[in-house]
């Protein structure tokens, strides 16, 4: 019996989700993003970047599923992809702080100080306390800190 899980590792999952056991199309249209972020969940983060790619073609420009594929691009090494992914995002959605903060720590790497404080700026400005971690508020308050930017200037935008 064919095993698509052994040929194709995670991928199988994939595969499932648009054919049935007996090698029939299914009606359904997989929700790939979901199915992304299940296989980030695992640490698949190729298998991801499939899944994230299938859901772009039903929804191109879709900007949790840009950002979710900038956070695979960091964990597998990929950095100016990254970085575009999460550009791509602020496109669709300028006030992402999850596109902002992700995007801001990459460029620090890069030497990009002051592109970065720019985005921790943004980041902190768009900022809702009830929606955010309080750790990736602290962090990017310190890091502007940290860069000479007073805080007090981030909040206003």
């Amino acid at each position: 019996m064919y095993d698509p899980d052994s040929l194709l590792g995670g991928g199988g999952m994939v595969w499932r989700k648009i054919w049935d056991g007996n090698g029939r199309r299914r009606r359904k249209r997989p929700d790939f993003y979901e199915e992304g972020v299940e296989l980030v969940r695992q640490e698949l983060y190729h298998e991801a970047l499939i899944s994230f790619r299938l859901s772009l073609k039903y929804s191109p420009r879709h900007p949790a599923t840009l950002e979710q594929m900038a956070v695979v691009y960091t964990h597998i090494g990929l950095t100016d992809d990254a970085v575009r992914a999460y550009g791509a995002a602020l496109e669709e959605r300028p006030r992402s702080t999850a596109a902002h903060y992700g995007l801001a720590f990459l460029l620090l790497k890069k030497g990009a100080e002051r592109e970065a404080s720019r985005h921790l700026q943004e980041f902190l400005a768009y900022a809702r306390g009830d929606r955010e971690e309080p750790r990736h508020l602290e962090h990017a308050r310190r890091t502007l800190q940290r860069l000479g930017v007073p805080v007090a200037e981030s909040a206003a935008h």
